[in-house]
């Protein structure tokens, strides 16, 4: 089946929101000690890699990966941990920085989790905050664009682990061209 990609974030949109967004998150922190920015694999390791570079900010860097088993009606039972962190957060300021949040389980799994560990403060940052299929009550502090609907690939985000790669954003149609 062929796959149609149009486009719906390019590349310097994305550069310039980043800029934006990166200052915005350094002006948020004040005070001394690093920043933990904890980035969820796989989908946003682009993202990551690019807004860090501009958090003007002392930062540690730290990754984690969640997957999801069983059932769709237990969804937040059933999270678990592929890769934790190595760096301690107690008494430090945690910045999660995730690809997409649309349903918001994973984020809230991963947000109870990392409170139990004492943050200074926890926060999220989402390349794409989706509204469409959001289903627990997490918020997104900082986003880089927020979204209804559609379905999208690109920078990061995947379709059965493909276009990850693609320096845009763009929307995907599984129908038969």
């Amino acid at each position: 089946m062929a796959h149609k990609l149009t486009p719906f974030i390019t590349a310097e949109e994305i550069r310039e929101r980043l800029d934006v967004l990166g200052r915005e998150i350094a002006a948020s922190y004040e005070g001394d000690g690093p920043l933990v920015c904890v980035c969820v694999l796989k989908g946003a390791f682009l993202f990551f890699s690019d807004i860090i570079r501009r958090i003007d900010k002392d930062i540690e860097v730290d990754f984690v990966r969640l997957a999801s088993y069983g059932n769709a009606s237990s969804r937040s039972e059933d999270i678990v941990f592929s890769k934790d962190m190595e760096i301690p957060v107690e008494g430090k300021d945690v910045l999660i920085i995730e690809d997409i949040v649309d349903t918001g389980h994973s984020m809230d799994f991963l947000v109870h989790v990392l409170k139990r560990r004492n943050p200074k403060s926890l926060k999220i940052c989402a390349f794409i905050d989706k509204h469409e299929r959001r289903e627990v009550g997490i918020t997104v502090d900082f986003a880089g664009f927020k979204l209804n609907k559609g379905f999208i690939v690109g920078y990061g985000l995947d379709y059965a682990e493909r276009y990850r790669e693609l320096d845009g954003v763009y929307e995907l149609s599984t129908e038969s061209l």
